[in-house]
């Protein structure tokens, strides 16, 4: 595990993200750079939610419908409720999760709290999501990649401004995986539906650089649909992360959301 230090002066992606869910892991400076943004777009918390929604509802399809026991949640985040493990283990306690992350401050409530059940496993990966060869030779350690793997980007894609850069890493960890694995993908997307102007972009753009220790940029449509070429995409498809397979309750009430996921299958 890593022994950075934990810098509480600066805002973090993580601590600002664990703020809208509700949690109790952030800082000051976390939670101003957090109420900036949703006081001038309320929508970023429903966001935030509606992301926490589609990994509960993608690992519940995952395994009840699909059989897969095996996760690889890479840029993991600060542990709130129904973590993958959580949602996997409580399905099909022989599940094994490994996590992957680079903050210290995510490790630390790692360690204290991504135990999992006796029959299953989860671990903890330290390392950048770039370093794909030793985020590959961890899991392995823990995953059998002769059976399917669930790999999980839940929020993680759009800290990569490059997108050459960041279809090229998804890209290296599908192919390391068996056919038959699944790839979800959660992220900022401006599509039609979703009225924000380039004023607006660049003033929510300007508060979270001016702010946070990691860049992040929405993505369009069209190129966060990239993520899942060469993939058969499970129904219904890439679709606000308020449309992907919504409660009963929900129907007839969903909206767009500037959150977009997609769930597919490699062949």
């Amino acid at each position: 595990m890593s022994h950075t230090p934990i810098d509480t002066s600066v805002a973090h992606t993580a601590r600002v993200w664990n703020y809208w869910l509700g949690g109790k892991d952030n800082y000051p400076p976390d939670r101003e750079v957090g109420d900036r943004i949703r006081e001038r777009f309320p929508e970023v918390v429903d966001a935030a939610l509606g992301d926490r929604a589609f990994l509960r509802r993608s690992v519940t399809h995952l395994v009840e419908q699909e059989g897969v026991r095996q996760f690889l949640d890479i840029g993991a985040g600060l542990p709130t409720a129904d973590n993958t493990h959580e949602v996997a283990q409580r399905l099909s306690p022989d599940s094994r999760v490994v996590y992957v992350d680079n903050d210290p401050l995510v490790l630390a409530h790692a360690r204290a709290l991504l135990t999992g059940t006796d029959e299953g496993h989860t671990s903890f990966v330290d390392s950048d999501l770039r370093e794909t060869g030793q985020v590959l030779a961890r899991a392995r350690e823990s995953l059998d990649f002769e059976q399917p793997v669930a790999l999980m980007l839940m929020g993680t894609m759009g800290h990569f401004p490059d997108l050459d850069e960041a279809l090229e890493l998804v890209r290296t960890y599908v192919d390391a995986l068996p056919t038959g694995s699944f790839v979800a993908v959660c992220d900022g997307v401006l599509s039609d539906t979703v009225t924000l102007g380039p004023e607006e972009i660049a003033e929510f753009t300007k508060i979270w650089e001016g702010g946070v220790t990691l860049p992040y940029v929405p993505r369009s449509l069209e190129d966060f649909t990239r993520f899942f070429d060469g993939l058969d995409l499970v129904d219904p498809g890439v679709v606000s992360v308020s449309k992907w397979r919504p409660e009963p309750v929900e129907v007839g009430r969903c909206r767009d959301l500037p959150q977009y996921c997609g769930l597919a299958r490699k062949r």
